[in-house]
């Protein structure tokens, strides 16, 4: 599957440290490769919208939707706990 950011997300992620910039890379690189990864820990967030999260670390999560074969990055936003 290829992972494609929104310009919101695209945003999101320029607004991170590089450090957490590389996390996040790291992450959606897993997820492209297996949405069952643990290290992401992919779940459904909203059923009436179709949008998923994914765990970048204890205080980040991304949110995307499954479009065709494309995972759609569309937030990656700290987590609100």
């Amino acid at each position: 599957m290829r992972v494609e950011l929104s310009r919101r997300a695209a945003k999101d992620l320029g607004g991170l440290s590089s450090r957490l910039q590389a996390t996040v890379r790291k992450q959606l690189a897993l997820l492209a490769e297996n949405i069952r990864h643990p290290s992401v820990q992919a779940k459904k967030y909203d059923e009436g919208d179709d949008i998923w999260q994914g765990r970048v670390n204890r205080s980040h999560r991304f949110y995307f939707r499954i479009i065709d074969d494309e995972y759609k990055i569309i937030r990656i936003i700290r987590h609100p706990k």
